[in-house]
């Protein structure tokens, strides 16, 4: 069989990560000896890959508190805190979590590029994983794509679902009037939400939910809880707390949405095959501080 074809069916290496290798020195080597993708394969020889040590020359390193779940030669995976951006953007290039990442490799004196294998917004906290080179990242983007990645969320969500278990599916886009912000429209991408009702507050008209992505659209939880009558408490894009809701601030509704400060929305779990070793692996994230304390309030008792 040809090296080449060996590479791609069995061992899943993309065309352009393919293009890579075999430019790079000593990239495919077959029983010790560098060798082009078009040799024959017998059985018992052993075929070797090595990438490029890569580092994200563009972002400069940044002292921060980096919460590590899991770490191996392979993966990263940090529990976020809330109000830190993933990836420097344009105009914001310092204090994000690819800034402290950087600076916690170069502490270890290791040198990987930058790879979020997928992404949490600004104010939402939880699992991330960070692939350390680009084999691995291509391997757990796929499994996205084929939705084998468990990725599980908690929320709390203002009122209580009329189902308490249910699937949303409503395709998300753009808003034309403000692009900043997504809605759900016929002519979107397709989008689908699974969730269940954990716990309900009566008395202040709060639930606490947890949800399972199907698809990976931009805001597709806040999206889509916004789309079932039901907004993330705290939320200002999508929620009462946006500014021109004009909530009454003695409100029940404005007085937890000024407790939990940001959305209520931590990604609890993250799940899926190792691409180096094929093991399952799951990752957890606590409940961070701010909305123990969101829910300490709804139970009625001291955080």
């Amino acid at each position: 069989m040809i090296l080449k074809n060996i590479m791609q069916r069995r061992m899943g290496i993309s065309r352009k990560l393919l293009s890579r290798l075999k430019m790079t020195e000593q990239g495919v080597m077959l029983n010790g000896q560098h060798v082009y993708v078009s040799v024959k394969v017998q059985a018992g020889d052993l075929l070797e890959i090595r990438m490029e040590r890569e580092q994200s020359d563009d972002i400069l390193p940044q002292a921060q508190q980096i919460d590590v779940i899991y770490e191996d030669q392979h993966l990263l995976i940090v529990n976020k805190q809330a109000g830190i951006i993933v990836h420097p953007t344009s105009g914001h290039y310092t204090d994000t979590l690819a800034n402290g990442v950087v600076h916690y490799w170069q502490e270890r004196g290791e040198k990987f590029r930058f790879r979020p294998v997928h992404r949490l917004d600004q104010d939402t906290s939880g699992v991330l994983a960070i692939a350390k080179n680009p084999y691995v990242h291509q391997h757990i983007s796929e499994q996205m794509m084929q939705n084998t990645v468990k990725k599980r969320y908690h929320a709390y969500v203002h009122h209580i679902p009329a189902i308490r278990q249910d699937r949303i599916e409503g395709a998300i886009d753009r808003d034309l009037v403000e692009p900043h912000m997504r809605v759900v429209t016929p002519d979107g991408y397709p989008a689908a939400t699974r969730y269940q009702v954990l716990e309900s507050f009566p008395e202040r008209d709060v639930s606490l939910v947890e949800l399972e992505l199907e698809t990976g659209r931009t805001h597709q939880i806040r999206v889509h809880m916004k789309h079932i009558g039901c907004p993330l408490v705290g939320d200002r894009l999508y929620g009462y707390a946006r500014p021109d809701n004009n909530i009454d601030p003695s409100s029940s509704i404005a007085q937890l949405d000024q407790l939990a400060g940001r959305q209520a929305l931590h990604a609890v779990e993250l799940g899926f095959v190792h691409p180096v070793t094929g093991e399952k692996m799951l990752f957890h994230a606590p409940l961070p501080e701010d909305l123990a304390i969101l829910d300490a309030e709804l139970r009625g008792r001291e955080a």
